[in-house]
């Protein structure tokens, strides 16, 4: 628990100050996180040896991960969609180039993961532009989600959630997770208000926790399906990126998707 805490502390020191400055330094920090968890989804499947592909997916994140609205490469005139199409024609003729060796299912496989990781930072930095008080109000409501289901189902946990996915996950944990983020949410909305009803902000904070709470479960489908504890170890006790912002990654692209952020 000691290095649990000092990791925290030594993550949240970092981070905030790109939070608070937001703008390039901001995506340029989320665009080094995204690349981090790209690089621990190609480990969890043990791809990393394979540099073109690689360098291929990771050009997907980049892609996905700029603010172009239309033309993404000059003189071109890609759109983003049409950069992924070429990128994943590239990872598909790559099979072809190594003999079989880099497969089809391993070309789906960084294809996916490029769209995960690029999608999920991307509408992070959105969020960061919408304004800083939308990102904390993002955050406080997926730790609030991460903290009621972690005590709640120690204390009060009988019933498992998903066993087959993740063990120690309950379901009176799932509900006290939803509770803590509306509980948060009103006390958010009452210091700093949207301009929103209060109703809305309940539905959002409802929609943010079963969507953290789903995004922390696929990460776990991803461990338990490659046999590994952890996505990384970047932070000692924690583990890696994708473990500790899994949860953000389907949050913020669904809040996009209601016109939240």
């Amino acid at each position: 628990m000691k290095q649990r805490i000092v990791t925290a502390v030594i993550a949240l020191v970092i981070i905030l100050p790109f939070i608070i400055i937001g703008g390039a330094s901001f995506m340029v920090f989320a665009g080094l996180l995204a690349a981090i968890g790209l690089y621990e989804l190609m480990r969890m499947r043990e791809l990393t040896k394979f540099f073109i592909p690689s360098f291929v997916s990771l050009l997907g994140v980049i892609t996905l991960l700029s603010r172009f609205k239309d033309n993404i490469i000059p003189y071109v005139g890609w759109t983003k969609l049409e950069t992924i199409m070429f990128l994943a024609i590239l990872l598909l003729a790559y099979t072809v180039l190594s003999k079989n060796k880099f497969t089809f299912d391993d070309a789906g496989f960084m294809l996916i993961s490029s769209i995960y990781v690029g999608i999920g930072f991307y509408y992070l930095t959105e969020a960061r532009f919408a304004g800083i008080d939308y990102l904390l109000f993002i955050f406080f409501v997926v730790w609030a989600t991460d903290s009621g289901a972690y005590f709640v189902g120690r204390s009060l946990g009988r019933n498992k959630l998903w066993p087959v996915i993740s063990p120690n996950k309950t379901i009176e944990g799932a509900v006290g997770g939803i509770l803590s983020a509306c509980m948060i949410a009103i006390i958010f909305q009452l210091i700093h208000p949207f301009d929103y009803s209060f109703i809305t902000i309940l539905g959002i904070s409802l929609l943010i926790s079963v969507a953290g709470q789903m995004g922390d479960l696929v990460e776990s489908a991803f461990k338990r399906h490659y046999n590994v504890k952890d996505s990384g170890n970047i932070m000692p006790g924690h583990g890696g990126i994708l473990d500790r912002l899994d949860s953000l990654l389907f949050v913020v692209p669904l809040l996009h998707l209601i016109y939240f952020i």
